[in-house]
Protein backbone atom coordinates (compact mmCIF):
# COMPACT_ATOMS: atom_id res chain seq x y z
CA UNK A 1 0.00 0.00 0.00
CA UNK A 2 1.05 3.60 -0.97
CA UNK A 3 -0.18 6.51 1.63
CA UNK A 4 -0.92 9.82 -0.44
CA UNK A 5 -2.41 13.15 1.51
CA UNK A 6 -2.29 16.85 -0.92
CA UNK A 7 -2.39 19.89 0.41
CA UNK A 8 -1.84 23.36 -0.46
CA UNK A 9 -4.91 23.83 -2.53
CA UNK A 10 -6.75 27.59 -2.52
CA UNK A 11 -7.85 30.72 -3.89
CA UNK A 12 -5.58 32.46 -6.10
CA UNK A 13 -6.31 35.14 -8.36
CA UNK A 14 -5.26 34.51 -12.73
CA UNK A 15 -1.32 35.23 -12.40
CA UNK A 16 -0.51 34.05 -9.30
CA UNK A 17 1.02 30.70 -7.83
CA UNK A 18 0.17 27.86 -5.74
CA UNK A 19 2.79 25.19 -4.26
CA UNK A 20 0.93 21.68 -3.74
CA UNK A 21 2.58 18.90 -1.66
CA UNK A 22 2.03 15.55 -1.56
CA UNK A 23 2.87 13.83 1.76
CA UNK A 24 3.96 9.92 0.51
CA UNK A 25 3.95 6.91 2.91
CA UNK A 26 4.18 3.27 2.45
CA UNK A 27 6.13 0.57 0.17
CA UNK A 28 9.61 1.62 -0.88
CA UNK A 29 8.96 4.26 -3.45
CA UNK A 30 11.98 3.39 -5.54
CA UNK A 31 9.74 1.07 -8.38
CA UNK A 32 7.17 3.69 -8.44
CA UNK A 33 5.96 6.49 -10.65
CA UNK A 34 4.49 9.62 -8.98
CA UNK A 35 1.93 11.73 -10.59
CA UNK A 36 -0.46 14.51 -10.01
CA UNK A 37 -3.97 14.86 -11.99
CA UNK A 38 -7.04 17.17 -11.83
CA UNK A 39 -10.64 16.83 -12.18
CA UNK A 40 -13.77 19.55 -12.49
CA UNK A 41 -17.06 18.26 -12.42
CA UNK A 42 -18.78 15.96 -14.81
CA UNK A 43 -14.93 15.20 -16.62
CA UNK A 44 -12.57 12.41 -15.96
CA UNK A 45 -9.45 12.93 -14.20
CA UNK A 46 -6.82 14.95 -16.24
CA UNK A 47 -3.07 13.79 -16.29
CA UNK A 48 -1.16 17.06 -15.47
CA UNK A 49 2.85 15.74 -14.13
CA UNK A 50 4.34 12.46 -13.77
CA UNK A 51 8.11 11.07 -12.83
CA UNK A 52 9.34 8.04 -11.62
CA UNK A 53 10.63 8.55 -8.21
CA UNK A 54 14.17 8.03 -8.67
CA UNK A 55 14.13 9.66 -12.10
CA UNK A 56 13.01 13.39 -11.23
CA UNK A 57 14.56 14.72 -15.08
CA UNK A 58 12.26 12.34 -16.30
CA UNK A 59 9.38 14.37 -15.47
CA UNK A 60 6.37 14.22 -17.95
CA UNK A 61 3.97 17.65 -18.52
CA UNK A 62 1.18 17.52 -20.40
CA UNK A 63 1.18 20.44 -22.56
CA UNK A 64 -1.49 22.74 -20.92
CA UNK A 65 0.98 23.21 -18.00
CA UNK A 66 4.15 22.92 -19.61
CA UNK A 67 6.21 26.23 -18.91
CA UNK A 68 4.25 27.07 -15.79
CA UNK A 69 4.03 24.00 -13.06
CA UNK A 70 7.11 22.00 -12.36
CA UNK A 71 7.30 18.88 -10.07
CA UNK A 72 9.86 18.55 -7.09
CA UNK A 73 10.00 16.05 -4.59
CA UNK A 74 11.71 15.66 -1.14
CA UNK A 75 13.79 12.39 -0.59
CA UNK A 76 14.31 13.16 3.04
CA UNK A 77 10.51 14.09 3.68
CA UNK A 78 9.23 11.58 1.59
CA UNK A 79 7.14 14.70 -0.43
CA UNK A 80 6.03 15.74 -4.07
CA UNK A 81 5.54 18.88 -4.68
CA UNK A 82 3.85 20.93 -7.80
CA UNK A 83 4.84 24.73 -8.05
CA UNK A 84 2.08 26.15 -10.12
CA UNK A 85 2.96 29.49 -11.21
CA UNK A 86 1.03 31.58 -14.11
CA UNK A 87 -2.27 30.33 -13.04
CA UNK A 88 -4.97 30.51 -15.20
CA UNK A 89 -8.65 30.24 -14.78
CA UNK A 90 -9.40 27.06 -16.90
CA UNK A 91 -6.48 25.84 -14.22
CA UNK A 92 -9.53 25.77 -11.40
CA UNK A 93 -10.00 21.61 -10.27
CA UNK A 94 -9.52 19.58 -7.34
CA UNK A 95 -6.05 18.16 -7.80
CA UNK A 96 -5.17 14.53 -7.21
CA UNK A 97 -1.93 13.45 -6.40
CA UNK A 98 -1.05 9.30 -7.40
CA UNK A 99 1.20 6.85 -7.58
CA UNK A 100 1.73 3.71 -9.66
CA UNK A 101 4.08 1.09 -10.78
CA UNK A 102 3.95 1.73 -14.51
CA UNK A 103 3.47 5.15 -16.43
CA UNK A 104 0.36 6.51 -18.18
CA UNK A 105 -1.35 9.26 -18.69
CA UNK A 106 -4.46 7.29 -17.84
CA UNK A 107 -5.85 8.07 -14.51
CA UNK A 108 -7.85 4.86 -14.96
CA UNK A 109 -4.69 2.60 -14.72
CA UNK A 110 -3.31 4.14 -11.44
CA UNK A 111 -3.95 2.38 -8.45
CA UNK A 112 -3.02 5.00 -5.49
CA UNK A 113 -4.77 8.32 -5.00
CA UNK A 114 -4.36 11.15 -2.40
CA UNK A 115 -8.05 12.53 -1.35
CA UNK A 116 -7.84 15.72 -4.00
CA UNK A 117 -7.00 19.46 -3.02
CA UNK A 118 -9.06 22.13 -4.66
CA UNK A 119 -7.14 25.22 -6.56
CA UNK A 120 -9.60 27.84 -7.73
CA UNK A 121 -8.41 30.18 -9.82
CA UNK A 122 -10.29 33.40 -10.09
CA UNK A 123 -10.53 37.25 -9.57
Amino acid sequence: QVQLVESGGGLVQPGGSLRLSCAVSGRPLSKYYMGWFRQTPGKEREFVSAFPWTGITSTVYADSVKGRFVITRDFVKSEVYLHMDNLLVEDTAVYFCGADQTFSNSSGTWHYWGQGTQVTVSS
